[in-house]
């Protein structure tokens, strides 16, 4: 199982990760077993905002001797309630969860304490002023929450949360139809039935919020990889293709800062499926043509930024170039931001050599030498 630096954390976690809000639809027994089972194949971190006992407990049982070699991943203001889940920010409610939470896992601290679900900026704004933030950041000092993250699907609030430097981990919804989506403070947004056929590639919004976690060193752990399963249906996918979880994995460790792909378990074979990543040969992987071809959403003409360009013979960075030139285009003037990593970039687009070599690797049929000279009047150089 291959590791990646998880940001500013310097924690090293599995590429492929345990989501566990599908325990508690099994037997204890059964469950504990996903776990151990997941351990044994090299999943080291495991994403636990499911409050309930029974889900607690499982946990417990299913790390117990080998917590140094599990990264436990807990969320803070996620509580249980009157026998439902809840979300709630009174300080003596969190606290009491929190030792709740540790009671029944089995631990005296978490590695990633996650702020749970912040979906406005309305609520990101109050954050930072509220005696919530002050408790987290008291049990920060005291080492029982070892590192803060955030959890969001609004790229908005997690671009304000990775600029903060408070955050040093953010929980993000990424996969191929999402990341069509504008920003929404409605999380139901994600589940509509049908897609606008308009929207087209990567939105803009989302393509900074990864660029940004890379320039802050803001690690990204992955929910909702697979779309509820949505992409594994031809007839349930925004799409009208179907892909299978390794190449639902393989787009989201393609996103700048990504660092693990929590996927949610129902069995040990959906966990061998998972798994399967780290053996998979390229073409098992390969999302970009498949995206290309379909019948609905086609990105064709559009850059999603996939990399499928390289080599380039002027050792250009064609798919950052096209991402800043995208960002740019879309404001009355160009913003210092953009302009400033467009300068930043060692080849720039005028250095293009207009071979149209890419071009013939580019799945999308992207014209780019023209994008790279526009590009490069855009900048200036």
């Amino acid at each position: 199982m291959q590791k990646r630096r998880l940001g500013k954390t310097e924690l090293l976690v599995s590429e492929i990760g345990f989501g566990a809000e599908w325990l508690n639809r099994h037997t204890e027994e059964e469950s504990v077993r996903l776990i151990q089972h997941a351990g044994e194949q090299g999943i080291n971190i495991i994403d636990t905002w499911m409050p309930d006992p029974k889900t607690r407990d499982i946990i417990g049982k299913g790390i117990a001797g080998r917590r140094e070699q599990w990264l436990i991943q807990g969320h803070l203001g996620s509580i249980w309630q009157n026998g439902q889940s809840d979300v709630t920010r009174e300080v003596s409610l969190v606290d009491a969860d929190l030792n709740d939470m540790l009671n029944r896992m089995g631990t005296d601290y978490l590695d990633i304490g996650v702020i749970h679900y912040v979906d406005s900026v309305k609520l990101w704004e109050e954050l930072l002023h509220s005696d919530f933030l002050s408790y987290i950041l008291a049990r920060n000092q005291a080492g029982i929450i070892r590192h803060i993250g955030l959890s969001t699907h609004n790229p908005q609030v997690a671009k304000l949360a990775a600029a903060s430097e408070l955050i040093g981990t953010i929980l993000f919804s990424i996969n191929p139809a999402y990341d069509m989506l504008p920003p929404s403070e409605d999380i139901c947004a994600l589940f509509a039935d049908e897609y606008d056929p308009s929207l087209k590639g990567v939105n803009t919004e989302r393509a900074e919020l990864y660029q940004i976690c890379k320039q802050k060193d803001v690690g990204l752990t992955v929910m909702k990889p697979y779309a509820g399963g949505r992409l594994f249906s031809a007839e349930a996918s925004p799409f009208g293709v179907a892909l299978s979880p390794v190449q639902c994995i393989h787009y989201a460790l393609c996103q700048p800062a990504v660092a693990s792909v929590m996927c949610g378990y129902d069995s040990c074979e959906q966990i061998d499926a998972a798994v399967a990543y780290e053996t998979a040969a390229q073409e098992q992987k390969e999302y970009a043509s498949v995206l290309a071809n379909a019948p609905l959403h086609s990105c064709r003409g559009q850059c999603t930024y996939c990399g499928h360009c390289k080599p380039c013979a002027a050792n250009l960075d064609i798919a950052m170039i096209n991402k800043l030139y995208d960002l740019a285009v879309l404001q009355p003037e160009i913003p210092a931001t953009v302009k400033g990593h467009y300068l930043a970039l060692e080849k720039k687009a005028s250095q293009c050599l207009g071979c149209h070599d890419c071009e013939q690797r580019c799945p999308f049929g992207v014209p780019i030498a023209d994008r790279m000279a526009k590009a490069a009047k855009l900048f200036g150089q």
